[in-house]
């Protein structure tokens, strides 16, 4: 009889309650559609940001391709991701990779 089944067993759920306790985020995307003025607008009006840590993420967002712009509980980034679409931008949710 070997112990490594429950190792791995335990190992599984130890990893699945580290994910729960990850938090959420939110994330927008780059498209080829807002300006970057307009996506820094976005980010001072709805978050509340300053005009550096706007344009900070505006820049990732074009430069990078996205950018992480909030974390928190699931149902506060899906708030978020939806008021983003109202504002024209592509959003998702994710999972806190760090």
């Amino acid at each position: 009889m070997t112990t490594a089944a429950p190792t791995q067993h335990l190992d599984s759920e130890v990893a699945e309650d580290l994910s729960v306790d990850r938090p959420w985020v939110t994330i927008v995307w780059n498209d080829p559609v807002n300006l970057m003025s307009y996506v820094s607008f976005v980010f001072r009006s709805y978050f509340g940001y300053s005009e550096e840590k706007a344009n900070t993420l505006m820049l990732a967002v074009h430069e990078e391709g996205r950018a992480v712009v909030a974390s928190g509980g699931r149902e506060e980034m899906e708030r978020h991701v939806q008021a983003m679409h109202d504002y024209g931008l592509w959003a998702t949710v994710g999972k806190d990779d760090q």
